[in-house]
């Protein structure tokens, strides 16, 4: 018989076995040809033509099949014919036979083949018989089953390179327990779960597995409290996105993510959206919502600020750090801006220039080939949208500042002119230029406190506590620099400094919320005389009369009753006298952390404790939210952009919560499988695993784990109209 024609029949035979079609009434072969009918639906009573595919999309409600959804079919329905569907699919499945292609045999040509591991199958069809015995039959290889175990080997190592799995995936521990349980127990004509199964019954399973495990995380809210963290994204097939995620000291947890296709995206929009997911965690553990400094975003805090008191609206540090180093390192001009356009539109010619290098080199393959050849260390192609993009691309240029002179006086270079030659020589003058490379060397040191507190501010650890010292402390170090460089004593002005002084207090004034300055003034360590004594002028939290105002503005919303806050007024008389303590608290006050000391001697002042046992636990950044749509996109990609919103979100959801779990084992930090979650082969990073962006800083201290291109998400302007 004709294979083809016998394929065919086999189809035909195991179509007409299908379980959907008893829900169906077929009426006649239609005469488009093919496997076609015409069915009517026990349902909803239509009529239709097609194969059994469009019965299953009809039955189902599968979309972009060319057939409407049965409405008539119910939930409790579906879910029966879906699992029918799985059990037959599973079961065709096992009764196919695999035409593959063969796996290697046990005679390699090349010369650095180990013999030891040369033994092979010699019954399974991938491997060709051998009589008596040889290598692989002998009794002790027999024992061990050897030829299965290279057999495996073979086929796991062909799924990588099929599916172009990166080779770190070979550590995740899920992936290890998976094989071992298979290798360990008796499941004789067992097939693994397919294409549907997989995206539907198992990945719902899981989902309400992972909820189950969050509880014990979601149960220490109601004393530790937490932060909702949010932001916006568009999608591969341009759907605007919106994700919300619950973050407290057991780490972020994903909540939900929003399809804000067809809604004009205003702060009603928005409000209404944060408002529904502070009811679902629990308004009364609600410390804050943290965004980017978008108005849109300012606005609709107000609206959650006048609906929950308590709640606080906080910018994101992160944004405001970043915006600040936009106006310093790339000024715009405008009348009102002109005088720090003046004196800072030198660093934006140096970017300029620092970019055109990169550029140069980057774009022509002998020119890069040639800078490879003198510096381990890549070019970085820094997404202009990224955090700090302007300050990171000039770090990795200072970095390799000898390796591109040795590269331009080369002779090589000298003498490769097959592209454009003066460009290359204005490139060449920049690089060999002493005073060009002072210039890109003091941007760096000024900007070096910044950077730093954006770095260390970019994490969800709780800093909320710290944000309002740090910003006091960068902005001293800025000055330091610039005084230092310019030759300058403490009480002569500076034409440049006051700009950028300018630039950094008002972004300050606009990030700066009553909470930073409450939380402030319950870190024990800012009541200590090491710490006062440390800057010249710093005085303790409760003489600031800013901090002070600003606490008792928090104070009041929080405790809106008056006895309540005269309670906690007094309490905080108590804590910042020091006179409910003796010598050893006082000195602890230094050495510990703020909540190991809130939880040690804090029990005399209870309101106090608790309030602050919740404030110090807070981050200052909405990090996880943006690092989140690393993971979106990831599981979101162009080969997958057909999946839908929904299932898109459950993916996240699982895959998100399972690595925030499965980092709070102590296996996580050790062994085969150490952090398996980040880093990764160096040629899949640039466009591979979500830990990508978790471990993006580390580009610049940590050259074994750099990739060639780093990217983020985008940032917005307060000015800006924020596009979700």
């Amino acid at each position: 018989m004709n294979p083809e024609k016998e394929s065919e029949n086999e189809k035909s035979s195991s179509e007409n076995a299908a379980p959907l079609w008893k829900y169906v009434t077929r009426l006649e072969k239609a005469s488009v040809g093919g496997g076609n009918v015409s069915f009517r639906c026990n349902y909803c009573e239509k009529i239709f033509k097609g194969s059994y595919s469009r019965v299953k999309a009809h039955l189902l409600k599968l979309p972009k099949f060319g057939i409407q959804a049965c409405a008539k079919v119910g939930d409790e329905y579906q879910n029966e014919m879906q699992k029918l569907e799985d059990a037959f699919e599973e079961s065709s499945r096992r009764l196919k036979k695999p035409k593959l292609v063969s796996l290697p045999t046990d005679s390699p040509t090349s010369p650095n083949w180990d013999s030891r591991e040369s033994s092979t199958a010699t019954s399974h069809p991938f491997f060709p018989k051998k009589k008596g015995v040889g290598i692989g039959n002998s009794p002790l290889e027999r024992a061990f089953n050897n030829q299965c175990r290279e057999q495996l080997d073979c086929l796991i190592a062909r799924t990588f390179y099929s599916a172009g799995l990166p080779f770190h995936f070979a550590k995740n521990p899920y992936w290890i327990e998976m094989i071992k349980f298979a290798a360990n127990n008796n499941l004789a004509g067992y097939v693994p779960p397919g294409y549907n199964k997989l995206r539907t019954t198992l990945l719902q399973k899981e989902k309400a597995h992972i909820e189950k495990l969050l509880r014990a995380i979601k149960d220490t809210w109601k004393e530790k409290g937490l932060s909702i963290v949010s932001d916006g994204w568009t999608d591969v097939q341009k759907r605007p996105l919106i994700n919300f995620m619950a973050t407290s000291q057991k780490g972020p947890i994903f909540i939900k993510s929003i399809d804000g296709t067809k809604e004009y995206k205003d702060k009603h929009f928005i409000a209404d959206l944060f408002l529904k997911v502070v009811g679902e965690v629990g308004p009364q553990h609600v410390v804050q919502i943290i965004t980017d400094n978008a108005s849109v975003m300012k606005a609709a805090g107000s609206i959650v600020e006048a609906e929950y008191p308590h709640i606080f609206w906080s910018p994101c540090v992160v944004h405001t750090l970043n915006l600040a180093l936009k106006n310093i390192c790339a000024p715009k001009y405008s009348l009102q801006n002109e005088n720090a356009y003046n004196e800072c539109n030198w660093i934006a010619q140096v970017s300029d220039e620092a970019t055109f290098i990169r550029i140069f080199i980057t774009n022509h393959s002998m020119r890069l080939a040639i800078f490879n050849s003198y510096s381990p260390l890549k070019l970085l192609a820094v997404a202009e949208t990224r955090f700090a993009s302007i300050i990171i691309m000039l770090k990795r240029l200072f970095q390799v500042k000898q390796n591109l002179r040795n590269m331009v006086v080369s002779e090589e270079w000298m003498s490769y002119r097959e592209d454009d030659v003066g460009k290359a020589q204005t490139v060449r003058d920049y690089i060999l230029n002493d005073l060009w490379w002072d210039k890109v060397e003091y941007i760096l040191r000024f900007t070096e406190p910044i950077y730093e507190m954006l770095r260390v501010a970019d994490t969800d650890a709780p800093i909320l506590h710290k944000v309002y010292e740090m910003w006091d402390s960068m902005i001293e170090n800025v000055k330091k620099e610039i005084y230092q460089h310019e030759g300058k004593e403490d009480y002569e002005e500076s034409p440049f400094y006051d700009v950028v002084h300018n630039i950094l207090i008002e972004r300050w004034t606009k990030n700066c919320t009553p909470l930073h300055c409450l939380a402030h003034s319950l870190n024990p360590k800012y009541y200590t005389i090491k710490w006062i004594e440390e800057v010249r002028g710093r005085v303790a939290p409760h003489k600031d009369a800013e901090i002070s105002v600003e606490r008792n503005k928090c104070l009041k919303r929080i405790f809106p009753d008056p006895d309540d806050r005269q309670k906690v007024n007094v309490e905080f008389g108590l804590f910042n006298s020091l006179q409910v303590y003796d010598e050893d608290n006082m000195e602890d006050r230094w050495n510990y952390n703020p909540m190991l000391w809130w939880s040690t001697y804090g029990s005399t002042l209870p309101i106090l404790q608790t309030l602050a046992l919740k404030l110090l636990q807070q981050p200052c950044s909405s990090s996880c939210a943006e690092r989140n749509w690393s993971t979106y996109g990831f599981i979101h990609s162009m080969r997958r952009n057909r999946i839908t919103p929904k299932r898109a979100e459950d993916l996240v959801f699982v895959h998100s919560n399972l690595r925030l779990l499965s980092r709070r084992r102590p296996e996580y930090n050790s062994g085969e499988s150490k952090k398996w979650d980040i880093g990764g082969d160096n040629w899949d990073e640039p466009f591979g695993g979500p830990g990508l962006l978790e471990v993006a800083y580390l580009t610049l201290d940590e050259p074994e784990m750099e990739t060639s291109i780093v990217e983020n998400n985008d940032y917005v302007d307060d000015d800006d109209v924020v596009v979700l």
